[in-house]
């Protein structure tokens, strides 16, 4: 039975609520991701009934709500998307890149989310590619798969992205493979000048298009003269660039891909517990080092709740890109040359027609296979085993 605390649990308990006491101030899509979490694995979404083909077990399996923004659902969103992922890995080593949005520019992307985190993966996007292409530099087209966050540890909003990129490329005239450094990459002090300058002069345009919107406080940036005051510091900092050091193989690759491309805002089991309090939960205080980092915090209901909201995504809005050698169409031959320059096979091919695999849960009896018997709709709740329903007809006769 399950005894840990969900983000279901608390969205169950106090959405009515906090929808309540918001209404009229909650979005569309805000709302639909608080029914789906709330119903997520209930009697709400139909389900289906197991048994045991030797002993006769059963059990009851709701659906899931398949949200993206829903904690318990991306486990196996992550590990369909790995294995579709896997045979795109080459064989050397990868780099750990994540671009972030300083404060004054994090606050007006708040409220124009398509338009600025779109901004975010192209000018991040378009600084890597740029530098890497670079003679001075590597001198080559790289693969990137980004990877869009908007959360820091403790829930409020630092849109950053995430990048993993292999450590090299395809020269230019595409007739060898470059590999870059060790250790080393792309500079990052490069790379945050650039950035800065594509975002914020692609962000005026923006701007100059009218095409931002801005409410209550940062009303006044509708004013050009008065946005073009609110960049001005921003213009003079540095934008950091942080590159990890290179993973230890496609393996390690894989391992961080499958915790961090599908996470949301927090996950369950961060969640420490549920009262009347509040919530309490594990979070990184990353000015801390060691084990100090690990930190315990406690928000109320209410306010745990509008910073899980805060990161709700604009509806269709694509939170996983790739680039360069990794890009839509161009992504088979470009990874096939890569291999072919890198003068390494291709991973066999698993025919799905050959495959014997049976993919029927086991038994947490007798470690059997489990079958579908019985499919019920939504907010329906099942008719029961058939040993059951025959003992309740024989005691209502």
């Amino acid at each position: 039975m399950r005894t840990s605390i969900e983000v279901a649990d608390i969205f169950r308990s106090a959405g009515p609520a906090y929808r309540a006491a918001h209404e009229g101030h909650l979005s569309l899509a805000q709302l639909k991701v608080m029914s789906a979490i709330e119903h997520c694995r209930t009697a709400a979404l139909g389900g289906h009934v197991e048994a045991c083909e030797d002993c006769g077990q059963w059990r009851i399996a709701y659906n899931s709500c398949r949200n993206r923004h829903c904690p318990k659902c991306q486990g196996a969103a992550a590990r369909t998307w790995l294995a579709e992922r896997e045979a795109d890995l080459l064989p050397v080593g990868y780099f750990h890149v994540v671009f972030t949005l300083p404060a004054g520019v994090a606050d007006i992307a708040f409220q124009n989310k398509a338009l600025a985190y779109d901004l975010l993966f192209k000018a991040a996007s378009e600084t890597m590619l740029t530098i890497a292409a670079d003679p001075k530099h590597l001198g080559a087209r790289i693969g990137i798969t980004a990877v869009l966050h908007t959360w820091g540890s403790a829930m409020m909003h630092h849109p950053h992205v995430h990048m993993i990129v292999p450590g090299g490329g395809i020269a230019l005239d595409g007739k060898r493979w470059i590999s870059s450094r060790a250790a080393f990459l792309l500079p990052v002090r490069v790379l945050g000048k650039l950035f800065r300058r594509l975002f914020l002069t692609r962000l005026l345009q923006l701007h100059d298009a009218g095409r931002l919107a801005f409410f209550e406080s940062a009303a006044h940036l509708a004013d050009r003269r008065a946005f073009v005051r609110h960049l001005s510091p921003v213009r003079k900092t540095r934008w950091v660039v942080y590159a990890k050091p290179p993973f230890a193989g496609p393996e390690a690759v894989l391992a961080y891909l499958s915790r961090y491309t599908h996470r949301v805002a927090i996950s369950n089991s961060r969640l420490i517990s549920f009262d009347q309090s509040g919530v309490t939960f594990r979070y990184k205080d990353y000015r801390r080092d060691g084990a100090d980092r690990q930190q315990i915090m406690t928000l109320t209901t209410d306010e745990f709740i509008r910073r899980f909201l805060l990161h709700v995504l604009p509806r269709g809005f694509h939170r996983i890109r790739h680039y360069g050698l990794l890009a839509g169409g161009s992504r088979t031959s470009s990874i096939a040359r890569a291999r072919e320059l890198l003068n390494v096979a291709a991973p066999p091919c698993h025919d799905a027609a050959d495959e014997q695999t049976d993919f029927r849960p086991s038994c947490p009896c007798c470690g059997g296979r489990m079958i579908i018997i019985e499919v019920f709709e939504r907010w329906r709740q099942p008719r029961g085993p058939p040993d059951t329903a025959a003992t309740n007809r024989e005691n209502a006769s």
